[in-house]
C-alpha cells in the first residue's frame, strides 16, 4: 500500500496552485517499479513518506519566510546604540538624552563581557572589541553598571593582542577609531591595564593609518573621514562632517556618527533623526538607517540567486511596487547610493518595469566609483551591482550603460589582477547575465551562502534576510529537483535506445547536453513535460542536422523530407533505407506523443502545428545541402532567411510553448510577435554558431555569415572586421529580444516569451568559447553540477 495522503499536498507558485509536481514524480517512479516487479518494496513506500516530509517541511521553511518578508529586521548594533547612548540631553549635559539606550547596554552584555552581535568565531573579535569598548565608554560616562564596566574592561584586557593581528577582520576605520576611544576612556577616567607597549602600538596603528594616503584630498576621502569621525574627536572639523549631512538629518546614514556630532554640538535634524530610529525600534539603532529599501532588495535578489523566488511572487511583487514608485518619487534611499540603485535598476528592469537610465547618469563615469567612499576603500559591491546593471540593455541608444559597462569592467579586472578576488567578482565577468543557466547560479550562490548576508561596516551589520529557513528551502528545493532530472535522464537514455538513434553511426550523442539546456532553465518539478519535450526534440533535431550534414545520401535526405511533406498520420511506410526509417518513425513517434500530452493541457490538437514546425525545418536543411552539393552562393539575406529555419530551433521551443502553463491559441500562433520572437532567437543562434564553426566549415566547404559578409564586401573586409559586424548583430538582436522579452500586455504570454530569453542564454553559453555543444568535454562540468554533483554545502 503506498501513503494515503499521496495526492493531498500541494504549494503555489507562479501564481497559480500546480501541486507538488515532485511527489507525483515520485509516486510514477515507485508505480512504474511496481509494474516491472508486481509489487511495491518497503523502500517504495519509505521514498514516498521521506518525500512527502521533505515537501512538508519545505512548505513550513515558505510560510516563516514570507512572514519575515513582511518587515525589515534592523538588527541592533551595541556600537551604535553606545555612540547614541552617549549624547548629552539638549537642556542638561549632566544627563543621558536617550536613557532607554542605557539600559539596553545594561541588558544585552554577554557572560564574558563583551556586547557585540553574531557569534561567528574569532575572526570578528575586533568587531567586539570595539563595540565592548564603545559600551564601556557610554557606562562610564554617565556613571553606571560599575560590574558591567569592570567586566567589560577585563574582556577588553584579555584580548589586547588581538587589536594588532591582522589576520582579523577588521570593521571599517577600525585603526582609527579603536584609538580615538582608548583616548576618550582616559578623558572620562576609565582605566585600562593594556600596559605601555599595547597602547604605544595601538596609537601608531592610527598614526599609519592617517599618514596613508594622507595626500589624497579626493571626496572619497573627505567621505571616510567624516563617517570615522568619532575616531578623530577634536582633530576633525565639524563643518567638514555635516558636508556629508542628508536630508534625513544624518551622517552618511550613520547613527554612531550622527550621535558623535550630537556629542560636539546640537542639531535639530540630527537629533529627530536619531529619535525617529528609537521611536521605531525601541532601545536599540541599527549600524546603518535607513536601510529597508536596500535590505528589501537584497532579499528578492537572495531569492532569486538561489532559485526559490518562485514561492514568493506575491510577497517579491509587493516589494518590487514599492521600490518602483520609490524609484519615481528619486526617494533618496535609493538615489544615494551605487550598489542600491543598480541594484534597484536591475531587478525593476528585469521583473518588467518601464524605468529609464536616468537615474544612473551619474555614474556614467568612473569617477563616480572612485571618488566616493567604497572607490577610497575599495569596496568592489557597488562596482559588481552597476556592472550587472550595465547589461539590461533594452534600447540601441541607451549609451550610458555602455559606458558603464565599459568603466565598471575595467575596475573589476584591475582587481582581478592586484587582489585574491572574489568568487562573485570571478562569477560576475566570467558569465554575463545573458549567458549564464539559472540552475549553474543558483548552485553557485547556494554553496557560496553568505548567512544573514554579513557586512562588516564600522560593525557587522545584517543586511538582509538569509536564515536557515532561506538555506534549507534552497538546498531542498535544489535536491529535489536535481532527483527528478536524474530519474528524466535516465528515462530519456531509455528513449534513444527504443527509438534505436545510438545505432545512427553518423550522429552526435547529445543527449545529455540537450537535457542540461532544459533543466537548467526549466527547473521547476511541473515543468517535467517542457524539459521532456525540449530534450527529445533536441535530440532529434541533432540527428536531423548531422544526417544532412554528413549521414544521408542525396536520395536519402529527398525521401525524408517527401515523407512530412506528405504526412498523413501513419507510420506504415515504404523506407528509402533503415536510416530514414529510423528517424522518420521516431520523429512520428514523438509527434503523436507530445500532441496527445498537449490536448490534456490545451484541449486542442497540435499534431498540426508539429508537423509543420518539421517540414519547415527539413526543407530548409534541404536548401541547404543543395547549395553546398552545388557549389551555390547565397545572398546574406538568402542565407539568413534560411538559416534561422535551418538552425532547428524551432522543433525544440516551439512545441514547448504548449507546456509551460498558459493557453495556446491559434491568434498566438498567427501573431507576428510570435514569428518575430523565434525569428530573433533563431538569427542569434545563427550568427553565435557561424562565429565559433567559421575556420571549421570553410575547411569543409560550407559558407556562413562571417565568409559570406567578406564575399560580399569584395574580400575588402578582414576576418576580424567581419566577426566584429556579425557580433555587433548579436548585440543588437539581444537587446531588441530582451524589450520584447520584457514588455507587458503582448500577445505572447510571458511564460511563453521567457522560453524564447532562456534559450537566447543557452546559445551564448554554448558559444561563449567555442562551439560547446558540438565539443565532447566544454559542457561536462556544467552537466555535472545541474544533474550529477550534489550540493556541496
Amino acid at each position: 500500500m503506498l501513503p494515503s495522503s499521496q495526492g493531498s499536498i500541494s504549494l503555489s507558485w507562479h501564481g497559480k496552485s500546480w501541486g507538488i509536481s515532485f511527489y507525483n514524480h515520485r509516486k510514477s517512479s515507485a508505480f512504474k517499479r511496481q509494474s516491472m516487479r508486481g509489487s511495491f518494496t518497503i523502500s517504495d513506500v519509505q521514498s514516498l513518506k521521506d518525500t512527502e516530509s521533505s515537501i512538508h517541511a519545505m512548505t513550513d521553511s515558505i510560510e516563516k519566510i514570507k512572514q519575515q518578508m513582511k518587515y525589515v529586521h534592523m538588527t541592533a548594533s551595541p556600537y551604535d546604540t553606545a555612540w547614541v547612548a552617549m549624547v548629552p540631553h539638549p537642556s542638561s549635559h549632566q544627563d543621558p538624552c536617550f536613557d532607554h539606550c542605557l539600559d539596553w547596554i545594561l541588558q544585552n552584555q554577554h557572560e564574558n563581557g563583551s556586547w557585540g552581535n553574531f557569534n561567528l568565531g574569532p575572526s570578528l573579535l575586533k568587531d567586539k572589541l570595539c563595540s565592548t569598548l564603545a559600551c564601556v565608554l557610554a557606562l562610564k560616562k554617565w556613571s553606571c553598571g560599575e560590574d558591567h564596566i569592570q567586566n567589560g574592561v577585563r574582556f577588553l584586557v584579555s584580548n589586547i593582542r588581538s587589536i594588532c593581528d591582522e589576520q582579523l577582520t577588521s570593521p571599517i576605520g577600525f585603526n582609527i577609531i579603536f584609538p580615538g576611544m582608548l583616548k576618550l576612556a582616559t578623558e572620562v577616567g576609565l582605566k585600562l591595564s593594556f600596559g605601555d607597549t599595547a597602547v604605544g602600538e595601538i596609537f601608531s596603528l592610527q598614526k599609519l593609518e592617517l599618514q596613508r594616503n594622507s595626500i589624497n584630498n579626493s571626496r572619497g576621502r573627505k567621505e571616510y573621514m567624516a563617517y570615522i569621525a568619532e575616531g578623530l574627536g577634536s582633530s576633525q572639523d565639524l563643518n567638514e562632517i555635516m558636508k556629508f549631512q542628508r536630508t534625513n538629518g544624518s551622517i552618511l546614514n550613520s547613527p554612531s556618527t550622527t550621535a558623535y556630532v550630537l556629542t560636539q554640538c546640537y542639531d535639530d535634524k540630527a537629533f529627530n533623526y536619531l529619535s525617529s530610529i528609537l521611536q521605531q525600534v525601541g532601545s536599540t539603532v541599527p549600524a546603518i538607517y535607513p536601510m529597508e529599501m536596500h535590505s528589501h532588495l537584497c532579499m528578492v535578489d537572495t531569492l532569486q540567486k538561489i532559485g526559490i523566488a518562485r514561492f514568493f511572487s506575491d510577497e517579491i511583487k509587493i516589494i518590487l511596487d514599492r521600490a518602483y514608485r520609490c524609484w519615481l518619487e528619486r526617494d533618496e534611499q535609493i538615489i544615494s547610493d551605487m550598489a542600491t540603485c543598480a541594484m534597484a535598476f536591475r531587478l525593476l528592469r528585469m521583473n518588467g518595469y518601464d524605468i529609464s537610465t536616468d537615474l544612473l547618469m551619474k555614474f556614467k563615469e568612473a569617477s563616480s566609483f572612485h571618488d566616493s567612499m567604497q572607490g577610497y576603500l575599495r569596496d568592489m559591491r557597488p562596482v559588481i551591482e552597476i556592472y550587472k546593471a550595465s547589461q539590461t540593455k533594452l534600447f540601441p541608444n541607451e549609451d550610458i550603460l555602455n559606458k558603464i559597462n565599459s568603466w565598471s569592467s575595467i575596475v573589476l579586472k584591475e582587481e582581478i589582477s592586484t587582489e585574491p578576488i572574489s568568487q562573485e567578482v570571478k562569477f560576475a565577468l566570467q558569465f554575463p547575465f545573458y549567458a549564464n543557466l539559472d540552475r549553474l547560479e543558483h548552485k553557485r550562490s547556494i554553496e557560496q551562502f553568505n548567512f544573514g548576508k554579513i557586512r562588516m561596516l564600522k560593525t557587522s551589520h545584517m543586511s538582509c534576510i538569509a536564515n536557515e529557513d532561506v538555506l534549507n528551502l534552497a538546498v531542498g528545493d535544489f535536491n529535489n529537483c536535481q532527483s527528478i532530472c536524474r530519474e528524466e535522464l535516465k528515462d530519456l537514455n531509455s528513449w534513444v535506445k527504443q527509438c534505436k538513434l545510438d545505432q545512427l553511426q553518423f550522429a552526435r550523442q547529445k543527449l545529455t547536453y540537450c537535457y542540461l539546456s532544459g533543466a537548467a532553465t526549466l527547473f521547476s518539478p511541473e515543468l517535467s513535460e517542457a524539459r521532456i519535450s525540449w530534450s527529445k526534440n533536441g535530440v532529434l533535431t541533432t540527428v536531423v542536422d548531422d544526417f544532412f550534414d554528413v549521414g544521408g545520401s542525396i536520395e536519402e535526405l529527398e525521401s525524408l523530407v517527401a515523407l512530412f511533406d506528405k504526412w498523413d498520420g501513419k507510420c506504415e511506410k515504404e523506407f528509402y533505407s533503415e536510416q530514414v526509417q529510423i528517424i522518420y518513425m521516431a520523429i512520428h513517434g514523438n509527434i503523436n506523443e507530445l500532441a496527445t500530452k498537449a490536448f490534456a493541457l490545451q484541449n486542442q490538437d497540435i499534431t498540426d502545428h508539429l508537423v509543420k514546425i518539421w517540414q519547415s525545418l527539413l526543407r530548409s536543411m534541404m536548401t541547404e545541402s543543395r547549395w553546398q552539393r552545388n557549389k551555390s552562393i547565397p545572398t546574406v539575406e538568402e542565407y539568413m532567411t534560411n538559416g534561422t529555419v535551418s538552425f532547428a530551433l524551432g522543433p525544440i521551443i516551439l512545441p514547448t510553448l504548449y507546456f509551460v502553463g498558459p493557453k495556446i491559441t491559434e491568434e498566438i500562433i498567427k501573431h507576428d510577435e510570435y514569428d518575430h520572437l523565434f525569428r530573433l532567437v533563431s538569427t542569434c543562434g545563427r550568427l553565435l554558431n557561424d562565429i565559433r564553426g567559421f575556420g571549421r566549415e570553410g575547411k569543409e566547404g560550407k559558407l556562413n555569415s562571417v565568409s559570406l559578409c567578406m564575399l560580399n564586401s569584395g574580400n575588402s573586409l578582414s576576418i576580424e572586421a567581419a566577426e566584429k559586424d556579425v557580433k555587433k548583430s548579436i548585440e543588437d538582436i539581444r537587446t531588441e529580444l530582451l524589450q520584447l522579452v520584457l514588455k507587458e500586455g503582448t500577445a505572447v504570454p510571458k511564460p511563453c516569451k521567457e522560453l524564447f530569453w532562456k534559450m537566447c542564454k543557452i546559445l551564448h553559453l554554448f558559444y561563449m568559447n567555442t562551439d560547446g555543444f558540438s565539443s565532447p568535454k566544454e559542457m561536462v562540468s556544467a552537466v555535472n553540477a545541474v544533474i550529477h554533483d550534489s550540493l556541496n554545502v
